[in-house]
């Protein structure tokens, strides 16, 4: 049976998308480290892509069940929750706006607030980001990440504490899954099994659990 590209989204985003993003070396992969900090390796990684991995990165993003050899450490191991469109009302937003490049130090202010996940300063260039902006002052904002055949994740859904309570957030989400549907696109997220607000929240939305998996930060053996 062929894979299904959700089954390894980084590596799926990495050789397809974006491909033209990717830092390679050998068969493992992995995003600009001031973009992302999730790599890609083989689903049946060898040593020798171990020691590619090592040599690409000291600290490495991973999913999957993956059992890294003797002298890397696990740093952090969570439970990871991926949940694809099955019927959302996706709609666009008139109150939402396209973020670029400049809106780029407000969009770190953000999210090193409201911690949604990994943000960093070229981030965006990952896919299309949309903001709501109150008095001048960016207090939400969602954007797609991944980006596989056939699909496009959401991801940096974040709201400012100021500005929470009036559904900010999921009208962002929305509004993104919006674009990605009118590409022809299919919406999928992740979430941390712990954070079972989210969870619930996805689900009333009308997403659906598709799988269950583990989120791993790995260093590498010291040289």
């Amino acid at each position: 049976m062929t894979p299904h590209p959700l089954d390894s989204p980084i590596r799926s985003a990495l050789t397809g998308p974006h491909a033209h993003l990717a830092e390679r070396r050998g068969d493992t992969l992995r995003y600009p480290p001031d973009m992302s900090p999730f790599t890609a390796l083989p689903d049946d990684p060898r040593d020798s892509d171990w020691a590619d991995l090592a040599a690409l990165t000291r600290l490495a993003t991973v999913t999957g069940d993956l059992r890294p050899p003797v002298g890397w450490q696990v740093a952090a191991r969570l439970g990871l929750l991926q949940f694809v469109d099955d019927g959302i009302a996706a709609a666009p937003d008139e109150e939402a706006v396209v973020l670029t490049a400049a809106d780029v130090p407000d969009m770190l202010a953000l999210t090193a607030l409201t911690e949604p996940g990994p943000f960093l300063p070229r981030t965006i260039e990952m896919g299309t980001y949309l903001g709501i902006r109150r008095g001048g002052r960016l207090v939400a904002m969602a954007g797609e990440r991944l980006r596989v055949p056939g699909h496009t994740e959401v991801s940096a859904v974040c709201t400012h504490p100021d500005a929470r309570g009036e559904g900010l957030g999921t009208r962002l989400l929305l509004a993104v899954a919006h674009g990605i549907r009118e590409r022809g696109e299919t919406t999928f997220l992740h979430v941390l099994a712990s954070n079972t607000g989210a969870v619930r929240l996805y689900e009333k939305l009308g997403f659906r659990l598709r799988l269950s998996t583990d989120l791993q930060v790995l260093t590498p053996p010291e040289a």
